[in-house]
């Protein structure tokens, strides 16, 4: 029996590029799966996260606010965010659709990292673990009029993470990276209970292991360096950021590290600071780029 040599030309072609199309659209697939894939503690069932990190809503903040270094929400009421950047001792705050925000000073030029809002006190953290405790009353005011400043409460290192617990009057401060000295890589985790004096008395130590987070996240090229942390009212898991990892780590309450996930650098420029509002919506800050203002993206709670 003949065959038409070009009908059958023409079939193998068009089976050829069906099978090429597929082949692309399944890596294309692979390669979607692939970004938003993470692993959970120990090999455990994979873990979800309740944000989709690729999604965000995006507020750009005032020039004031370029390299904005830290935000808090006060009772976790999104109408007003609280920031500060790390050049000038000036706690801001605003709506997060303004185009100007107000500022109170608080201190003098430095390098501060972080902030946090607990028991109707400001604390704002330095880079030398140097904490700035003021009420929050002082708020509408050009400059704070009493400023407590404590000094030597953590061990000397570099500081980048301050949060509060509120249901359990804690304050924790983190560092940015594992102790010199020591030959287990890990970030420390300073506790102290916050008292109605605005005392601060130790509460104990947390460890943040490098080597569960180099597990997870599949990679050991950079050693962790986390800038903010912030605990998740509603599961009682903390959110640790790393802005040089482009990274974010999920733990238990006592920093076991239970799930990472990465960041992408086209919409993490340097993601410095993270909040919870009162809907368990989460927020992570910016600092500004070349071509980029300051910013903070939200990410909507998934239902």
């Amino acid at each position: 029996m003949k065959y038409n040599k070009t009908f059958l030309a023409s079939s193998l072609l068009i089976s050829v590029a069906f099978l090429g199309i597929s082949c692309v659209n399944a890596n294309r697939d692979d390669k979607k799966n692939d970004s938003t894939e993470t692993v959970s503690n120990n090999g455990a069932e994979k873990s979800t996260l309740p944000y989709d990190l690729a999604n965000p809503v995006k507020y750009n903040m005032p020039q004031n606010l370029f390299e904005i270094s830290g935000i808090v929400f006060h009772n976790g009421d999104p109408k007003e965010v609280f920031a500060i950047q790390d050049e000038d001792g000036d706690l801001f705050h605003l709506g997060l659709n303004d185009k100007e925000s107000k500022f109170t000073k608080f201190g003098g030029k430095g390098d501060y990292e972080d902030l946090t809002i607990i028991k109707n006190y400001f604390i704002v953290l330095k880079s030398n673990g140097e904490l700035h405790t003021f009420p929050i009353s002082e708020i509408n005011k050009p400059e704070v009029a009493n400023v407590i400043k404590t000094k030597d409460l953590v061990p000397k290192a570099e500081y980048e993470g301050l949060a509060a617990d509120e249901k359990n009057s804690m304050v924790y401060v983190l560092t940015k990276d594992s102790k010199p000295d020591s030959k287990a890589k890990a970030s420390s985790i300073y506790a102290f209970k916050f008292g109605a004096d605005a005392s601060l008395t130790p509460g104990g130590e947390f460890s943040l292991s490098h080597k569960d987070i180099e597990k997870l996240s599949g990679s050991s090229k950079s050693r962790f360096r986390p800038s903010a942390l912030a605990k998740n009212p509603k599961t009682n898991e903390w959110y640790v950021l790393s802005s040089v990892n482009k990274l974010l780590v999920v733990t238990d309450t006592d920093f076991k590290v239970k799930a990472t996930y990465p960041l992408n650098p086209g919409l993490f420029n340097q993601p410095e600071g993270i909040a919870f509002d009162r809907d368990n919506n989460l927020y992570i800050s910016n600092e500004g780029g070349t071509l980029a203002a300051g910013n903070i993206l939200m990410f909507k709670l998934k239902k």
